[in-house]
């Protein structure tokens, strides 16, 4: 059935099936969401930043240590692994990440974060989950628990991975490279969820790609400073910054086919101390996001070829000079791996409340890290958030195409905080029922 078959029959948002997922493994779970509301709202009100995550790796520890898991901390820094073998059969690894964002809340909320801290570079920033960190986190301890409870249900192994640094996309390769392959049960498939501003009790994955590369800079524009009175002394570094971000707007536009995709945002601009004062350069930070091999390498070129004409045009002293940041692999579901877990989200929430996406999203994730470092399959897959009454008027489908209303916040707003209720019901019944595609005895 397609995207637009079970658009003809929806149910209620935030719905559930009549049955349960055939294994039972979420027998008993309303009795739990009291406690997992608590552990949700604890993380949101303490984010922590990438390999930051000692508070939130502390408690995902001690839930998965009390459960009975095999656990390990400080994989690849601030990473929590847990094992529960449960005899023969597979083994699956499931991931959440951990880490928050640089954002300063604006939600209102009773539990709202007002923590602060240090980031990478030092400085003083106001911390926020504003990209539903703290749901995967909850959801995955929701499960893990769900599985103990249950494991005369079951057969296998399962990891359960608790990420940091995903939002600088260098978490799961620290993971790795901390001998993850060597010291944890081999998976036959890697399964991850993250949570969006969509309609809570619904989900959307596809085969194939599914999120984008991302490829981030920082680059430096050199002038000659002087005085704000005489500009002609000069070579205006923030004149040639503006010029720079203005042609990159023609990249998208102008250089990439419209049938294909690619996005290019600079997020960043600084220069300068003072109004009367031309400053010596200016930074920008930059991001790029494709779907394609060949279009990236277009649009890389092009960035490199534009930034560098509009420096020699300025009569810029020297050259700019480009320093990657981060580069985030493309997210592919093996198409094998996928029709089973859109059967078993199928099996959590309902036929009309799953989605074929038509094409990946354009945001990024290093999840895709574990698979192709481990050499399984993986499938990744995205569940709403938000209150289904935001949603009046609108049909789950619509989101895949950015049908978002105008009032509901999206990922890395501050205004951006899923309900807890039903979204940590429907995340973990979701991982509970695509493990047991795999878990049934």
């Amino acid at each position: 059935m397609t995207a637009a078959d079970r658009a003809d029959t929806p149910t209620a948002p935030g719905s559930r099936p009549a049955e349960e997922p055939a294994s039972g493994l979420a027998e008993g779970l309303a009795e739990r969401l009291p406690r997992l509301g608590e552990i949700y709202r604890d993380l949101h009100r303490h984010p922590e930043l990438a390999f930051q995550e000692h508070r939130t790796a502390g408690i995902a520890a001690a839930e998965l240590r009390a459960l009975g898991w095999e656990t390990s901390e400080g994989v690849g820094g601030t990473g929590v692994v847990g094992v529960l073998r449960n005899g023969d059969g597979p083994v699956l690894l499931l991931r959440a990440d951990m880490d928050g964002l640089p954002v300063r809340e604006a939600t209102g909320l009773p539990y709202a974060s007002t923590a602060t801290g240090r980031d990478a570079d030092g400085e003083q920033v106001p911390l926020m989950h504003a990209c539903g960190h703290d749901v995967h986190v909850t959801c995955l301890l929701g499960a893990a628990e769900r599985l103990t409870a249950h494991r005369d249900a079951w057969r296998g192994t399962v990891l359960a991975v608790l990420q940091p640094a995903e939002e600088c996309g260098e978490g799961a390769e620290a993971m790795i490279a901390d001998g993850f392959a060597e010291r944890f049960p081999r998976p036959d498939v890697c399964l991850g969820q993250h949570v969006g501003p969509f309609p809570a009790g619904t989900a959307f994955t596809r085969p194939g790609a599914i999120m984008a590369t991302s490829d981030s800079y920082r680059v430096r524009l050199f002038g000659r400073g002087g005085h704000g009175s005489s500009p002609e002394h000069t070579v205006d570094p923030v004149v040639m910054a503006a010029a720079v971000v203005l042609r990159l707007q023609t990249v998208v536009s102008r250089e990439v086919p419209a049938g294909q995709t690619a996005v290019v945002t600079v997020g960043s601009i600084h220069a300068g101390s003072k109004e009367n004062i031309i400053a010596d350069e200016a930074e920008l930070k930059l991001n790029i996001r494709t779907v394609d091999e060949g279009v990236r390498e277009r649009v890389l070129a092009a960035v490199h070829r534009i930034v560098e004409a509009e420096a020699a045009a300025s009569g810029a002293p020297k050259a700019p000079e480009f320093t990657p940041i981060s580069t985030l692999p493309l997210t592919v579901n093996e198409p094998e791996a996928t029709e089973r877990v859109l059967a078993g989200l199928r099996a959590a929430l309902g036929d009309g409340q799953v989605f074929t996406l038509p094409a990946p999203f354009t945001g990024s994730e290093d999840f895709g890290v574990f698979g192709n470092a481990l050499g399984v399959p993986s499938v990744f897959w995205h569940f709403g958030g938000t209150d289904p009454a935001a949603f009046a008027g609108h049909h789950p489908a619509s989101v895949q195409t950015g049908g978002f209303p105008p009032d509901v916040p999206t990922n890395h707003s501050p205004q951006y905080a899923p309900v807890p209720e039903p979204t940590l019901d429907a995340g973990v019944r979701m991982l509970l029922a695509v493990t047991a595609q795999w878990l049934a005895p």
